[in-house]
């Protein structure tokens, strides 16, 4: 068990690999071909992290890790690898929560509209650029009138509010065309067709439940069950983008500490560049440099460092390559590319040695103490400690139920926000118009609807002070 801030031992070899607590929120990048060892050097630096009391969250996109909740280092090939390091290997189960959007493998993680934001959003819903500024006026007419956008649902009454107001918003936030409301619209029918929808309402995740330690101070590991969003990529890579925001935003600032607050891994990381509009790389290159001084560390997992902007690869100074293979014109530049990430070991072919490692063989650079790359160096990765079977379905029944959040998390709120206050809006309308109007002269009705006009202006500005100071107090001034 890896104790207070001792190095974690990652692998052995002519020099055994160390990653220092205190230089693991300076990120890391884990990468290698399909069936190399990826899977297993994640999970030996969750377990590692968690013995350190750091916490953890990692998506289980295989649905092979919810092994790490029980006990395991008996399978055979982990005692024959534990045997020729050298190693003591005592086997071990970790405190797991496990999360899951889709609420059917884990408890359900939610956030709000609101939260989300609709930078987020335009890539989740796949928006152009022009519809893209729509839903920025969505949003901020929504945040004026003190509307709070919850669920897919009250998004979708706002779409249609601004479309069917749209020359009232035109003259203070621009064009809004009825094709951009009409496409926003349509998205987010496609969206509540995959299952979109239930990521989104009440109650939403705090953040502090990753932030957790178990009784006997080791860090809880979340795990994401991520299998069945693979289907829906931008709904995954979203997801743990939105996340990242949100602890950018919310943990304070730590600076340099002996251990990270917490550690966060992207497996399948490509999935969060594909087609991301440059605005959008922008804002995660800025989270990764920015969010070590807060004490997380970022590793991303996956098959090739081409996978990753040179922006946000530049930032991972703690590397794990596993074997790449070298087949076609691409690869052999991902080899090349892998080989010139690392510090040069005079003693080592770094390009060839890619192409020849084993399961489970990797090379590795960490930071030393003074935040330098080591020189690069071939090891046989260290074993994990937890099962390395995955749990039973009634083994994850029992688990997600012991959990002290499932009862928090398992229930829905549906309170009043812009669906229902627009409702209610629309409701009062109609009743009134009838009764209000019958009888009146062309001449009364047109003084009548000029001062409603007024009236409804008057209402809207007071309204736009009282829902700045409200938002505020509820989403601590972030949106």
């Amino acid at each position: 068990m890896t104790t207070g801030s001792q190095p974690i031992l990652l692998g052995r070899g002519p020099t055994d690999a160390f990653l220092l607590p205190a230089m693991a929120n300076r990120h890391g990048l884990v990468s290698g071909a399909t069936g190399t060892g990826k899977t297993v050097t994640l999970r030996v630096l969750a377990e590692a992290f968690s013995d350190l009391g750091v916490p953890v969250f990692l998506a289980d996109v295989k649905g092979d890790l919810s092994g790490l909740a029980a006990t395991g280092g008996d399978a055979p090939k982990i005692l024959a690898r534990a045997k020729e390091l050298g190693l003591d290997l005592a086997p071990a189960a970790y405190p797991v929560v496990f999360w899951d959007v889709l609420g059917r493998d884990g408890i359900p993680l939610r956030t709000t509209v609101s939260e989300m934001g609709p930078l987020l959003l335009a890539r989740l819903l796949g928006l152009n650029d022009t519809q893209s500024g729509v839903l920025e006026i969505v949003f901020r007419v929504a945040d004026e009138a003190g509307l709070l956008l919850l669920d897919l649902k009250d998004l979708q009454a706002m779409a249609t509010h601004v479309g069917d107001n749209a020359a009232a918003y035109r003259t203070r936030f621009g064009n809004v065309s009825t094709a951009s409301v009409g496409a926003i619209q349509r998205a987010l029918l496609g969206l509540e067709s995959q299952g979109g929808a239930l990521f989104f309402g009440e109650p939403a995740l705090d953040l502090d439940d990753l932030l957790q330690t178990d009784a006997s101070g080791r860090g809880v590991v979340n795990i994401l069950c991520a299998k069945g969003l693979m289907g829906a990529p931008k709904v995954y890579a979203v997801m743990l983008l939105w996340l990242l925001a949100e602890l950018f935003e919310t943990l304070p600032e730590v600076g340099d500490t002996d251990k990270p607050r917490l550690v966060f891994f992207f497996d399948e990381a490509h999935l969060l560049f594909t087609d991301a509009p440059p605005a959008l790389v922008e804002k995660i290159e800025q989270t990764v440099r920015l969010i070590r001084s807060k004490g997380v560390g970022i590793y991303f997992v996956t098959q090739s460092p081409l996978d990753l902007p040179d922006t946000v690869l530049s930032q991972l100074g703690n590397r794990v390559q596993h074997a790449l293979r070298a087949f076609t014109p691409r690869d052999q530049r991902a080899v090349a590319a892998a080989a010139d990430t690392f510090r040069p070991n005079p003693g080592l072919d770094t390009a060839r040695t890619i192409t020849e490692l084993g399961v489970g063989e990797a090379l590795a650079s960490c930071l030393d103490a003074k935040g330098m790359p080591t020189v690069v160096e071939r090891v046989l990765v260290v074993p994990p400690r937890s099962r390395m079977t995955p749990l039973s379905e009634a083994e994850k029944k029992d688990s997600i139920a012991a959990s002290v959040l499932a009862g928090h998390y398992g229930r829905t709120l549906d309170r009043e926000s812009a669906f229902e206050r627009l409702q209610a809006r629309a409701d009062t309308r109609e009743a009134q118009q009838p009764t209000a109007r019958a009888g009146k002269s062309q001449a009364e009705r047109l003084i009548g609807s000029m001062a409603e006009s007024a009236l409804r202006s008057i209402g809207t500005q007071i309204g736009r002070q009282i829902a700045r100071g409200v938002l505020g107090a509820l989403f601590g001034g972030k949106r």
